[in-house]
């Protein structure tokens, strides 16, 4: 996959995950590793508009932050060092996407993990969504905590904050995110109806 491909996926699922109201103006993320450069990744701007995105607006960058390519007047997310430390710790992960998911972030903010309580969970995510500390926006400490307590698991939620989803590819790490506010909203619809039933680990 060329650089040109890459920008037009991550543009793609930018475009996706604000159609589908995991995000809402410009929050939230995407992004994708090199894969003839582990050490970087592209990902999208700072404070831009999804709907007007373009691929020549997405910005490559190593994990240490040095940026390689851009366009004059792009910045990369303010949450880069999240990507960055993720894919620093995860060396199976070659993709990831913040999102502001508005069930998970729920959770969230209310500093919930959220318990195996689907059967998709298990395959998809690998079992419960684990809460990672908080730490303010867009700081290494952030991008530190979300590696550590994300674990082996394809997805978490950030304290105050919102969610990320990780994955071998961008499909799967999309598919996770999905996952993780689809989970959290029958989790909340269940908690309004009755007491939910934990699936035990396998």
């Amino acid at each position: 996959m060329d650089h040109l491909k890459i920008r037009e996926s991550i543009v793609r699922y930018s475009r996706l995950m604000y159609d589908e109201h995991l995000v809402s103006a410009t929050s939230g993320n995407v992004s994708i590793r090199l894969k003839e450069r582990p050490d970087a990744f592209a990902i999208t701007p700072s404070s831009e508009s999804y709907a007007g995105m373009t691929p020549d607006r997405i910005v490559i960058m190593t994990i240490d932050g040095e940026i390689l390519k851009c366009a004059e007047d792009a910045k990369p997310s303010s949450e880069w060092r999240l990507h960055a430390e993720l894919y620093r710790a995860r060396k199976d992960v070659n993709a990831i996407v913040h999102t502001h998911s508005p069930y998970a972030t729920s959770f969230a903010v209310i500093r919930e993990s959220i318990p195996l309580i689907l059967i998709e969970m298990q395959p998809w995510l690998g079992g419960d969504i684990p809460l990672a500390e908080y730490a303010p926006t867009g700081s290494l400490q952030l991008g530190l905590n979300v590696a550590r307590d994300i674990g082996d698991r394809g997805g978490c939620l950030l304290a105050n904050h919102g969610a990320v989803a990780v994955g071998t590819d961008i499909d799967l790490a999309y598919v996770r995110a999905s996952y993780v506010e689809d989970a959290a909203k029958i989790y909340h619809m269940a908690r309004c109806v009755g007491k939910p039933v934990v699936i035990p680990m396998n």
